[in-house]
């Protein structure tokens, strides 16, 4: 059988205020176009679906659409991730069931909807939604114990979950995982929710080793875990952050069949604005522009600031959305401070100046009217 895994849409996300909603329509219809090139049996979405708990109904369109689109190829299995609002999925879940889609809002018992059976085909995937440590570990063991036994309490009781979801599984079927969480061995990439990581890490081995396939969601960064099991991370289908501009985005195709590790193949999607990051002086940024077939761009500026310098960046090309001023911490904190009432008040401000990296002749100009008006009151 064959297995579409896709997961991290999060669709709503901007970047700097600049919508990604067309992006996501177009990268969303690329994985439909993939689903049904491909004839696959069934649609995994391993959480993460919006960007934010509370999503506009632009969004909610996008994803819902998209859900409904696929579900027409081949039943469609999701997660909810630490984004998504798990008790709005569990109030849609009779609608969305309509239309061939299953979405795991909670942990559930393997007999109450924690493990589902994919219609027309023998494939058990157990449901591992987004659980954060206030939902699994006692709010005893959070007031008494260090901080790294909580992880430790964490990750024993997924382990203890995920094979319960798991213990009834037979050799006679494809045995998937489907989940949002945060597998140790995996690399992130910046974007994601910082809190949301190392504290919630599980070790590889949570996962039994006969499984057929483990699909991941939360990090970024498509990529395989070291494992006995095929556990890959489908990543986000868009850069959706400049921490993610040498990431190479696409979907998984996962060809699997009762007692044999599936077989991964990425598929790469080309949808999406490409995000760049350039570096230098304004002369070494406006020739970086022109070489560079980034769509968005965030830049470093590397040399003294001084007023109006970030808009004279953000006038050289439209694709730019970020604006760094490099601070040169070698002098910051450096000058001395004694003395500084027997000295011109012109010298102290200069030497101020000096120590932020700043060299603008305007800004001096008008400390020197300032100073003027306050002496000549």
């Amino acid at each position: 059988m064959k297995i579409l895994h896709t997961s991290d849409w999060h669709v709503g996300r901007s970047i700097r205020g600049r919508s990604r909603a067309e992006e996501h329509r177009a990268v969303l219809e690329e994985i439909i176009g993939i689903a049904s090139a491909n004839t696959v049996d069934v649609v995994l979405v391993a959480g993460d679906l919006f960007d934010t708990g509370a999503p506009s109904p632009e969004s909610e369109s996008i994803v819902f659409r998209a859900l409904l689109d696929l579900a027409e190829i081949a039943p469609v299995v999701a997660v909810a991730g630490n984004h998504d609002n798990a008790r709005r999925f569990a109030a849609l879940e009779p609608l969305l069931g309509l239309g061939r889609i299953v979405i795991g809002s909670g942990l559930r018992r393997p007999d109450e909807g924690g493990v589902i059976d994919v219609p027309g085909i023998d494939c058990r995937v157990a449901l591992v939604p987004w659980t954060s440590q206030r939902g699994i570990v006692k709010a005893d063991d959070l007031m008494n114990l260090d901080p790294d036994d909580h992880g430790l309490q964490y990750a024993g009781r997924m382990q203890r979950i995920v094979g319960a979801l798991c213990s009834q599984m037979s050799v006679s079927t494809v045995n998937v995982v489907l989940s949002h969480m945060m597998v140790h061995g995996a690399v992130g990439v910046g974007s994601e929710r910082q809190a949301h990581i190392f504290g919630y890490a599980v070790p590889p081995a949570t996962f039994p080793s006969w499984l057929s396939y483990v699909a991941l969601g939360h990090l970024h960064r498509q990529q395989k875990v070291p494992h006995a099991v095929p556990m890959w991370y489908s990543g986000s289908p868009i850069q959706l952050d400049f921490g993610e501009v040498e990431d190479r985005k696409g979907v998984l195709m996962v060809d699997a069949e009762p007692g044999l590790p599936a077989k991964v193949t990425p598929v790469p999607l080309e949808a999406g604005r490409r995000l760049g990051v350039v570096r230098g002086t304004v002369a070494q940024i406006e020739a970086a522009i022109e070489d560079t077939d980034a769509d968005l761009l965030k830049v470093h500026v590397e040399e003294p600031s001084r007023a109006g310098l970030a808009t004279e960046i953000r006038d050289l090309s439209e694709r730019i959305v970020d604006v760094v001023i490099a601070v040169d911490q070698r002098n910051v904190g450096t000058h001395e401070s004694e003395g500084r009432l027997e000295r011109p008040e012109e010298e102290v401000f200069a030497e101020y100046l000096t120590s932020k990296n700043v060299d603008d002749a305007a800004v001096v100009a008008l400390f020197r009217e300032l100073l003027d008006q306050v002496h000549a009151t």
